[in-house]
């Protein structure tokens, strides 16, 4: 005899079987980005891969669910459909992952990621205070810019919101971006003129640029409403390098404030201009809401006084 498990092929119990994970996982990211590339990052596969496994799996059920046209991928109707339903299962058990490893992690050192110069530069010098208001709580400080993701062991992140993430993380503001350009003090009056209406750049005076911010000027000038700066100056790899540079009196750099803060206070850099917001904010992202009363909480209560 046979056993009940050996259905014929075209048995209806045949139908209900499911495609393999991988490459439903696969199909949700590239749905989700509608980009292959992007899709193929974000997995750590090649982009081979992830084309191959959803034409498997376009195979596999009989429909597509990509149109693909000049190098783009759009969703058909059939492939929104089973987008919105992958998307719900994924997310399901992405939030039952976390709560399990939240659970594991209680008591245990959990990881924040934030970027680079906003770790050097504002978190760190006030780390001591939040490590003496909550002894209780370990937390393992890395270094880390743009998209992320929490599957990579990263518990929480500080990132400005200048990329797109996920619709599914959740985000608490810190602060709004503030920025303005910034010198040594005995540099000031040979960069800077002030006149009957006001205080203005010199047009000679050497600009510091960054790779990592490379429209950082044209930004202020938008924002403050000044003509568009020439582009011309030292170009350095790391906006932290920059900063470094115009503590050196090597030029004047665009400086967040909540960067250059402690350097104004102890009169190492000046601001002649002042600062002005960007229409960016930092943010503090998260797999899901926090909890009240638990450590996340506390140090997103910390973050926001320390702002």
């Amino acid at each position: 005899m046979f056993s009940d498990r050996n259905g014929e092929s075209d048995s209806p119990v045949s139908d209900v079987r499911l495609p393999s994970l991988l490459a439903l996982r696969c199909f949700e990211t590239a749905a989700r980005l509608e980009n292959f590339s992007r899709a193929a990052a974000e997995l750590h596969l090649t982009h081979g891969a992830v084309s191959r496994a959803v034409r498997l799996l376009e195979d596999e059920l009989g429909v597509a669910l990509f149109e693909r046209r000049s190098r783009r991928v759009f969703l058909t109707d059939a492939g929104r459909t089973l987008a919105r339903a992958v998307g719900n299962g994924m997310d399901l058990m992405r939030r039952a992952v976390a709560d399990l490893r939240a659970s594991a992690r209680q008591g245990r050192r959990w990881v924040l990621s934030c970027e680079p110069t906003l770790l050097m530069r504002w978190l760190i010098p006030r780390w001591p205070d939040f490590q003496a208001r909550h002894p209780d709580i370990d937390v393992h400080l890395v270094a880390g810019g743009g998209p992320f993701s929490f599957s990579s062991g990263i518990d929480l992140a500080i990132r400005r919101d200048d990329f797109a993430w996920p619709e599914r993380y959740h985000v608490e503001p810190l602060f709004a971006e503030k920025v303005g350009p910034v010198c040594r003090p005995d540099k000031a009056a040979v960069w800077f003129a002030t006149g009957k209406t006001g205080t203005k750049l010199k047009a000679e005076t050497p600009r510091l640029h960054t790779r990592t911010r490379p429209g950082a000027w044209q930004d202020w000038a938008a924002a403050a409403g000044q003509p568009a700066p020439d582009t011309a100056g030292q170009t350095f790899e790391h906006f932290y390098l920059s900063l470094q540079a115009a503590v050196a009196g090597l030029g004047v750099a665009i400086g967040p404030w909540q960067l250059v803060r402690d350097d104004l206070d102890s009169g190492v850099l000046t601001a002649p201009l002042g600062f002005i917001e960007d229409g960016s904010r930092y943010c503090l992202l998260a797999p899901r809401p926090l909890q009240r009363e638990s450590p996340q909480a506390d140090l997103l209560a910390w973050l926001r006084q320390m702002a």
